[in-house]
């Protein structure tokens, strides 16, 4: 973010929803530039964005997760664009997960009673290309190109100042789900328009606390649909909707009973500090690691390795490739380069536009994992429906 808005006027607020892991104050120290607004308790998505919309200044408001990588680029091309088309009302953006596939919801059609059913029973997934199972995420209009779409992505959302003001934001009835749904439908009805931005491209990790796919995801969409029929529906439209809604998490719930989703194989290592100050570590599955490849300077890979052997990975093999500005086509021209099961970048010298880039054409075999100097963490993420991989070092609390 703070190489994204570089060249620009800008602000940035982070709204901590009552997180137990004592982060906002780690947080606070390593980002002193940010404006951060603490909740006692979770209220929600869409009130923890409201809570600091009167806060903000700037023309454009960028509604934006946590859990996202931006290219350094990407904020211009985008006001660029809505400076152009003076109809835009919100503009989302084309993202890939972690592993560098494309995320469907980047760009999605309203849910009408059959595209919801669709999606919840799980034939969308089944079938990503055809035009009846998954038209809520469009799979017609091409992902690199700028186009009119219905609904936005909350994970990057940009949407002009005077445009929230006059709607008052979220709907604060949505607590998890559905609110960009129903902010974007608003957008429309109030005679803007909505444009997915397919010329630049963001990583969104996704690493939700609800598994998307899980009955429990099924449930609480159910909710968010819910709401959102009762107010923008009536009559037998509402009925209809609302039966299908019913269908969906009943087949849904029978289809859990017979074949239990199961948990996916990968990498999932955490540290965190409780208010001890004590390290504690939560280990899921752990994959085995066979060789780590660091793309950076010296001085962040010297970094990286650190970071590495106190994290309780066990035996690892490192390679250091120096990349920087200069030298980065070396890692360009090698299809699996030194037989790395793991590629770690580095940002100081390399661009997050250049690595983005990177991490779609290298093999999918290998997993990607991103470091910024002085930030004493990494992160990634192997799965887009299960929480990525971080590892950190932070300093024990002074009592």
């Amino acid at each position: 973010m703070q190489k994204a808005i570089e060249h620009l006027e800008a602000e940035v607020w982070v709204v901590d929803n009552a997180s137990s892991d004592n982060s906002i104050h780690y947080l606070q120290a390593k980002f002193p530039w940010v404006n951060f607004k603490a909740n006692l308790k979770n209220v929600g998505f869409a009130k923890a964005n409201n809570q600091v919309l009167n806060e903000c200044r700037g023309k454009y408001i960028l509604f934006l997760n946590p859990d996202t990588l931006i290219p350094e680029d990407s904020l211009t091309g985008c006001i660029t664009f809505m400076e152009t088309k003076t109809d835009t009302g919100a503009l989302g953006i084309r993202m890939i997960d972690g592993t560098g596939a494309f995320l469907p919801e980047s760009k999605r059609a309203f849910p009408s009673p059959l595209t919801s059913l669709y999606k919840m029973v799980g034939l969308s997934s089944l079938f990503p290309t055809s035009a009846i199972f998954s038209r809520y995420y469009l799979p017609y209009l091409n992902e690199y190109e700028n186009c009119e779409v219905d609904v936005l992505s909350g994970a990057f959302m940009l949407v002009r100042k005077n445009v929230l003001t006059e709607l008052k934001g979220f709907d604060e009835a949505f607590f998890m789900y559905g609110e960009d749904i129903d902010l974007s439908y608003r957008i429309q009805k109030l005679g803007y328009k909505n444009y997915y931005f397919g010329s630049s491209t963001i990583i969104h990790f996704k690493g939700e606390s609800t598994r998307r796919g899980s009955l429990k995801y099924v449930k609480i969409f159910y909710k968010a649909m819910s709401i959102f029929v009762k107010k923008h529906y009536a009559g037998k439209s509402a009925h209809l909707f609302t039966s299908f809604l019913h269908l969906a998490i009943w087949l849904r719930a029978s289809a859990s009973a017979i074949s239990p989703f199961g948990l996916q194989k990968g990498s999932f290592l955490f540290n965190s500090f409780n208010k001890s100050g004590r390290s504690e570590k939560k280990i899921k599955t752990i994959k085995k690691r066979n060789k780590i490849l660091v793309a950076g300077t010296k001085e962040e890979c010297e970094e990286v390795k650190t970071l590495l052997a106190n994290g309780g990975l066990g035996e690892i093999t490192i390679e250091h490739l120096y990349l920087n500005a200069e030298n980065k086509n070396e890692l360009a021209a090698i299809s699996n380069p030194y037989g790395a099961t793991e590629i770690i970048f580095c940002s100081e010298k390399l661009s997050y536009s250049w690595i983005i880039d990177k991490i779609q054409h290298l093999p999918k075999k290998i997993s990607f994992r991103f470091h910024a100097k002085g930030t004493g963490s990494i992160v990634g993420s192997d799965f887009k429906n299960t929480t990525g991989i971080v590892v950190a070092a932070r300093k024990r609390e002074q009592k």
